[in-house]
């Protein structure tokens, strides 16, 4: 697979096999509002789940410095998620291994593009649609065209689209917005924090269709 892909909002053990080789799961931590929210405590069990060709990612809302050094020194993930504002006092390591989630409008809001954090700290980008009541996991979808436009607009970053993707949809978003990576949460869902793996399974299919057609 050549698209980097991430299930994000994993809760139980079962879930943790469906993450392709190549690609992350993702865990919300000190989320409470989120169905997806897991303490540290449980975030360390999964994340000594997730297999060698997999990332564990962290993902997080206007951490402290406290939780980004908890999650790195002794949850053990490989990047973190960042919605909101990134804090002070993070040496260069741990923000080169953050992934700030950039909030881009739905289609048709006629809000501006929005900034990209400079490429020589972040490395990754994370595309998210704003608007909703959660920072994440709310199945909305961000304007693909916008997204599109952040993509061609800074060649060689690794942008990972984020917002309403599921088995269905993915071809078209990964055609228009090109990005290098895809994340889907509520989109593999039977319930609000639930992952159904027929689901996770057909996710991954459409993407390595899409593949199949677009080498």
């Amino acid at each position: 697979m050549r698209t980097f892909v991430k299930f994000c909002g994993l809760r139980r053990d079962d879930t943790i096999a469906e993450v392709p080789a190549g690609g992350a799961a993702g865990f919300v931590v000190d989320v409470p509002d989120s169905p997806r929210n897991l303490t540290v405590e449980r975030a360390s069990e999964l994340v000594a789940l997730v297999p060698s060709e997999a990332e564990a990612w962290g993902v997080v809302v206007n951490p402290s410095v406290e939780l980004i050094h908890q999650l790195f020194d002794e949850v053990g993930v490989d990047r973190i998620q960042v919605y909101g504002t990134v804090p002070d006092g993070l040496d260069f390591l741990e923000l080169h291994h953050l992934v700030p989630s950039v909030p881009v409008a739905p289609a048709g809001a006629g809000a501006p593009d929005p900034t990209v954090p400079p490429a020589e700290t972040y490395p990754r980008i994370h595309m998210d649609a704003s608007g909703g009541p959660l920072p994440g996991g709310s199945g909305l979808r961000p304007d693909w065209e916008i997204c599109a436009r952040l993509v061609d607009a800074n060649p060689g970053r690794k942008f990972i689209l984020a917002g309403g993707l599921t088995a269905e949809n993915v071809a078209d978003a990964l055609a228009t917005v090109r990005p290098w990576g895809i994340d889907v949460s509520s989109g593999i869902e039977g319930a609000p924090g639930e992952k159904d793996v027929a689901k996770m399974r057909a996710f991954v299919a459409a993407v390595l269709e899409f593949e199949s057609t677009h080498a």
